[in-house]
């Protein structure tokens, strides 16, 4: 790691040569931006997407124990205005941006603080993000929405958080690409893949067998099969270790969510699917784990709290105290281990199979799982019919190795629409 500590020393970015050495060919992890020093992070300027989401709002209580060392310079919301007002008047932030120019009134404008100027619709997104006064944007909207945000945030060479999957699930290939030539960097805010980021750095890549994502089996693991097309909305929602937001709630419980991290660390780690395996761990202390090829295998622990992986990526390469509790090492934990059953979520090879084909696979898949999802919480459909409706779709679609954002963006909508097309004979 000598090399890269003297990047930290001289406060450089480094790209493609170094990444190259750390995480494969397609690797750019580990770009710095010149506010990382060796003597600790200054203030970091950071600008929250999805301000109001789960994720949005564990950032946020992060930003307020940083006693200063983070500043939260922007916001956005899509239809919770209110709850984005209090954040502004809390924060202060210099930008807030109403993704729906249909929310912004003139009374609305002179709730928020002096100084905060409103922007709205996509390109007062783009505004914010490219702004030179931000180090750091955190991507949490949730699904394929989050893309457009990301994608500014990119291309203008910003240092991404990124906590939306989705956006390396629908578009991995260009997103990389794109960050290669803006010298971008990406830090994951996943809590596997973050794991599997801060476990890496035990060997080099050459070393490395395969990573391990875990998966807390969700509120079904042990249902009868034969129950699950009888599952109610209330139900998939009781998460039994996580605090998550309706979407990726009922993704953990289809498992959906790690088929589309199978996708995402194929992207984040250049790592073939075959190398990248899951693991069932109800207890979620056990994030990720990532196994050399001399047998060793080193596991990322904590307590199931997005507030750590948040921070860590907030603060990269440091780390510092923060609002998420430590493991308590006084009591006793048993932690369980096991393989997942494939009958039982047959997402999982959904995620390798699009992990394999890449071009326009990815955005169909998660278009269409995001509109599955949509009806079975309105009881259109079935939580069985979630994972065949995808299937469907996907093997529907006419697939394009090579896409344009165009392509991918077009082929989001047309997988939503034939979700919609989906009849359920016994809803």
């Amino acid at each position: 790691m000598e090399k890269l500590q003297g990047t930290y020393r001289h406060r450089l970015w480094f790209h493609l040569d170094l990444s190259k050495e750390l995480f494969g060919r397609r690797g750019f992890l580990l770009g710095l931006a010149s506010c990382m020093t060796d003597q600790g992070p200054s203030v970091r300027r950071v600008v929250v997407l999805g301000s109001t989401g789960s994720i949005g709002q564990n950032a946020l209580e992060v930003i307020a124990a940083s006693r200063g060392r983070l500043e939260c310079v922007g916001l956005s919301a899509h239809t919770q205005v209110e709850l984005v007002l209090e954040q502004a008047q809390r924060f202060r932030p210099r930008f807030v941006v109403l993704t729906d120019p249909g929310r912004v009134s003139p009374s609305l404008l002179r709730q928020f603080p002096a100084g905060t100027r409103v922007l709205s619709g996509p390109a007062g997104g783009a505004e914010m993000v490219q702004a030179s006064e931000v180090d750091v944007v955190l991507s949490a909207v949730v699904g394929a929405a989050g893309l457009k945000g990301t994608w500014e945030a990119v291309r203008a060479g910003k240092v991404v958080a990124l906590a939306n999957k989705e956006t390396l699930v629908a578009a991995g290939e260009l997103i990389t690409q794109l960050a290669r030539h803006s010298h971008a960097t990406l830090l994951p805010v996943d809590s596997e893949h973050s794991g599997l980021f801060q476990a890496l750095k035990a060997g080099r890549p050459q070393e490395v067998r395969r990573l391990i994502l875990t998966a807390s089996g969700g509120p079904f693991l042990r249902r009868p099969l034969e129950e699950l097309s009888q599952v109610t909305p209330q139900e998939a929602l009781q998460h039994p270790t996580w605090q998550m937001g309706p979407k990726i709630t009922v993704d953990s419980a289809t498992m959906m969510n790690k088929a589309l991290e199978i996708i995402e660390a194929r992207w984040l780690f250049d790592m073939p699917g075959e190398k990248i395996q899951v693991l069932i761990h109800p207890q979620s202390m056990i994030h990720a784990l990532v196994e050399f090829v001399d047998g060793s295998v080193v596991a990322q622990v904590s307590c199931p709290d997005m507030k750590l992986p948040i921070q860590y990526a907030l603060y990269y390469p440091h780390r510092v105290p923060g609002p998420a509790a430590p493991v308590d090492w006084s009591r006793v934990w048993q932690w369980q281990l096991e393989p997942p059953d494939r009958k039982r979520f047959p997402a999982l090879s959904l995620g390798y199979q699009v992990a394999a084909q890449g071009g326009t696979a990815g955005a169909v898949l998660n278009a269409a799982n995001e509109a599955a999802v949509e009806r079975f919480l309105k009881r259109q459909i079935r939580f069985t019919d979630i994972v065949p409706v995808c299937e469907a779709v996907l093997e529907k679609h006419p697939f394009d190795p090579q896409p344009s954002l165009e392509t991918i963006l077009q082929l989001d909508r047309w997988a939503r629409q034939e979700v919609q097309k989906w009849k359920c004979s016994s809803c």
